[in-house]
């Protein structure tokens, strides 16, 4: 179980790269959910193009600039929030006239914040925490005062 649970947490660290067939077009996400950013690069538009422009069906327009490498063009869109999973198409545009578009998966929404685990409410933790602290505080000081308590045996 714990192997299984060790495989699960590698692959949603994967990012996600859609390159269905030979579509030209390389789609990064490292989530693939809403509020997620997305890395679109493709060499399709050739060695000579700087500039592209690039549409999402669910975050819509963004635009594709070179960057380190020559001939590759690459943008970014973040996934808006209340995105549902399924399927998004990118499509980019780049002169003279190139149309490349590709889809990738768009993933469920990943948990953030608190987990409710059956022992009361997520909101209220400051009550929890001072206790915590001070059952912390309590245990450090019985643990000096024994360890005092041993020297002392030890000295006589």
């Amino acid at each position: 179980m714990g192997i299984g649970l060790m495989a699960g947490a590698l692959v949603l660290q994967i990012p996600v790269a859609a390159a269905a067939g030979d579509s030209g077009l390389d789609i990064r996400s490292r989530q693939g959910a809403h509020g997620s950013t997305v890395t679109v690069s493709t060499t399709a538009c050739g060695a000579d193009v700087t500039y592209g422009k690039g549409q999402s069906e669910v975050a819509g327009a963004f635009h594709l600039f070179e960057g380190e490498s020559k001939g590759v063009l690459t943008g970014e869109f973040t996934v808006p929030e209340g995105s549902s999973s399924g399927t998004d198409t990118v499509t980019v545009k780049c002169p003279p006239r190139i149309r490349i578009t590709d889809s990738y998966q768009l993933g469920a929404h990943q948990p953030d914040g608190a987990v409710e685990a059956g022992f009361g409410p997520t909101g209220n933790t400051a009550g929890q925490l001072a206790l915590g602290a001070a059952l912390v505080a309590a245990a450090a000081a019985g643990s000096l005062v024994r360890m005092r308590h041993r020297s002392n045996m030890n000295r006589n």
